[in-house]
């Protein structure tokens, strides 16, 4: 399952991949995220691994996060794990102009294993686009109001 999309962030691209690239902002537009904890490599380089900590009402969440590819400003790739799919994340910031940049991205998701996450994949797979885009909504309006 792939989507893609772009969104338009009315801010210059540094900024904007500034606040893309620091996980101490993440909990100002991902919902539920508590925290992320290197665990191998160099925070924010080629091969780093983090585990990244999510809690949705009860139920706590944990993801393993590799960057493959962090060419920021201009580009970062990643692959995400956890216990019941794996997916990858491509981004690419294009500066429009000195005030405006588009964010482009790539969501793929290669493995989704359990009967729940299978079967919600196979009926409702624009609850995983949703999701993907509720967050990017909720970066562009945290980075326009800085």
């Amino acid at each position: 399952m792939k989507f893609s999309g772009s969104i338009s962030i009315n801010q210059p691209r540094d900024l904007v991949t500034r606040y893309f690239s620091d996980p101490n902002f993440l909990g100002e537009y991902q919902d539920g995220f508590i925290k992320k904890e290197l665990i191998e490599g160099e925070a924010g380089k080629d091969g780093a691994v983090s585990k990244m900590f999510y809690k949705y009402g009860k139920r706590d969440m944990e993801l393993t996060e590799r960057i493959l590819k962090n060419q920021l400003p201009a580009y970062f790739e990643a692959e995400y794990h956890h216990k019941h799919m794996d997916n990858s994340m491509k981004c690419t910031f294009i500066a429009v102009d000195n005030h405006n940049t588009i964010y482009t991205y790539e969501f793929e998701y290669t493995r989704i294993s359990g009967f729940i996450p299978k079967l919600m994949a196979l009926l409702f797979p624009g609850i995983f686009k949703r999701q993907g885009e509720k967050w990017l909504k909720q970066f562009k309006e945290f980075v326009e109001n800085q």
